[in-house]
């Protein structure tokens, strides 16, 4: 089984373009900002995971579908994304909103009607548990204590199934201090859980706009690049966040011989050496 991942695409309304800082550079004491339109960045990161051979058997967005978590927004979004060849999960991220993100999958039928945005999938070799950090308003995330009750019951009965977990805020600091300050305010209470549950493979993350690893309760915990613009690498302590134009790109997980492995892979043009 192979398991494409997408993340963070930000979204915006048709018509409109996204607004980033860059490299953290200040022009008349003001970060310079760029705009530029995610959609097409987006819609690039689908065609790219179409023509794979192997095709992938399942395409899952980890969050920050949209910037500013509006109807149109998720509606643009549901266009692009219904242009992929397998079937694909989404996720919420702290700039989504449930209510909006819900009508606009609802024909999907995985979100419940009421609640947050969690569920489970199935119907593959590889079992996917997605959680919902969302906290209305907030940029960090956090699960609560009957999120992760339902998580703890929903591993229990089925120890023999490999199980990818999906949540946008990765359980573990990174050294972007400012992202960090963002991050997950229950991760030891997740990795409580996490560790009683051998077959959870992998958790799958976004946030952070780009690949990150780290060990987690028994497990490795991760975070895709962006379809679009990415993190800029800071580890000074305090620094603020800013984005680069370093290529983006998406994840490959392949489920073989007992074990998950991933692959990161670059969007964009490349010249052969001569």
């Amino acid at each position: 089984m192979i398991i494409a991942q997408l993340s963070d695409p930000h979204i915006v309304a048709p018509g409109t373009l996204f607004r980033c800082p860059i490299q953290g550079i200040r022009r008349d004491a003001e970060r310079v900002r760029r705009e530029f339109d995610t959609a097409s960045y987006l819609a690039r990161a689908v065609a790219a995971v179409n023509v794979l051979v192997p095709r992938p058997d399942v395409t899952v967005v980890t969050g920050d579908l949209v910037d500013h978590g509006e109807p149109e927004e998720y509606e643009h979004l549901r266009a692009l994304l219904t242009a992929l060849a397998m079937p694909f999960f989404v996720i919420p991220g702290n700039h989504d909103a449930r209510a909006p993100l819900r009508d606009a999958f609802r024909k999907e039928g995985y979100f419940s009607d009421d609640g947050d945005l969690r569920y489970v999938i199935d119907d593959f070799p590889v079992r996917l548990i997605a959680l919902d950090t969302l906290v209305p308003g907030k940029h960090h995330g956090s699960l609560e204590a009957g999120q992760l009750d339902w998580l703890d019951a929903t591993l229990a009965p089925r120890r023999d199934h490999p199980t990818v977990v999906l949540m946008h805020h990765p359980p573990f600091a990174t050294g972007i201090t400012y992202m960090d300050n963002y991050g997950l305010t229950n991760a030891t209470a997740l990795g409580e859980v996490i560790g009683r549950h051998p077959q959870v493979e992998r958790i799958l993350c976004g946030h952070l706009h780009r690949a990150i690893d780290r060990r987690f309760a028994g497990t490795v915990a991760g975070t895709a690049p962006s379809t679009a613009h990415q993190i800029r690498i800071n580890l000074v302590p305090g620094a603020d966040v800013s984005f680069n134009f370093e290529p983006a790109g998406y994840q490959l997980h392949t489920w073989q011989d007992g074990g998950l492995v991933t692959h990161t892979a670059l969007l964009g043009e490349w010249i052969e050496p001569q």
